[in-house]
């Protein structure tokens, strides 16, 4: 059987930027990926690699676009603001209508489909409100990339959910915020996760609502992780697990402090690297990659 390795990238929003410092530990150590998925913020992360590139040199973009996207503030601070305009039912599309622009500006045009990836598979996971299901964009490969991102990062009140044909997506992390189910649907025989779960705030003395609602939201994170674990463990397929997180909670919507978030999952990634197993680092068709895209280029 052919081997497959999945990078999974979990959810987190700002805290996705430890990702992106795993992602380079990971290049550099030898390890690239056959398949691609993400949920949320792992979705922004796996489709900018899967259009530009997995090594180094796509790697490098991806972290300037992140250092893009903290200096140009896409993402409000003021989330109480925009939550309270809902709540009046004045929802706000500029957010979702900023993000798109800044994606398309990276590469990711809505004229890209999956079958256009070179090297790569890519699998954007969305979560269908109406129904309760996951909704995984990448095994139709006539969709649009960044349809299913832009799906797969709708959390509202931030950003608007996609009506689509009797759908109503919403962020894939509602759903499963480490998508490993999804890396095994893909075709992976073997599992390196992101995860960005951070549950130090939940471990908090309960002296308020929104401490009460940490603790369920983190519940319920931890449990998915547990239950998808389980399921990579049923099939056979091994899965390495990193927990991302920083020195200090990170706020999901506070974007400032992306360059030290960029560094400790890189230190983080080295170091977890060195204590694996030794073996042969997995290095699938690299040349074959590289030559394709010069040739799309040319």
């Amino acid at each position: 059987m052919q081997k497959r390795l999945a990078f999974v990238l979990g959810a987190g929003g700002a805290r996705g930027a430890l990702q992106v410092g795993a992602l380079r530990a990971l290049a550099e150590a030898g390890f690239q990926p056959d398949i691609l998925i993400g949920a949320s913020v792992g979705a922004v992360n796996a489709s900018y690699l899967a259009v530009n590139g997995t090594d180094l040199a796509g790697i490098a973009g991806l972290e300037d676009a992140w250092l893009d996207m903290q200096a140009l503030e896409l993402v409000p601070s003021n989330y109480l603001w925009i939550s309270l305009r809902i709540l009046l039912k004045r929802p706000t599309r500029t957010l979702s209508q900023r993000l798109e622009k800044f994606f398309i500006a990276h590469g990711l045009s809505s004229e890209i489909r999956f079958r256009d990836i070179a090297g790569v598979r890519l699998g954007l996971l969305a979560t269908d409100l109406n129904s309760g299901s996951p909704v995984l964009y990448g095994q139709d490969l006539d969709q649009s990339i960044l349809e299913g991102l832009l799906a797969s990062i709708a959390l509202p009140p931030w950003i608007t959910p996609l009506e689509k044909e009797g759908l109503l997506l919403i962020d894939g992390g509602a759903i499963s915020c480490l998508p490993i189910e999804s890396a095994l649907a893909m075709g992976a025989t073997e599992i390196i996760a992101l995860d960005l779960f951070d549950g130090r705030e939940a471990m908090a003395e309960l002296s308020s609502p929104g401490q009460l609602v940490s603790k369920l939201v983190n519940t319920v994170e931890k449990r998915q992780t547990e239950l998808e674990m389980a399921l990579a463990q049923a099939h056979g397929v091994p899965v390495r697990r990193l927990n991302l997180v920083a020195q200090e909670p990170v706020a999901l919507w506070n974007f400032q402090r992306t360059p030290e978030l960029i560094e400790t999952g890189y230190t983080t990634t080295q170091t977890a690297i060195v204590a694996w197993p030794r073996q042969r680092p997995h290095r699938p068709r690299i040349w074959f990659d590289r030559l394709v895209r010069r040739e799309v280029k040319n």
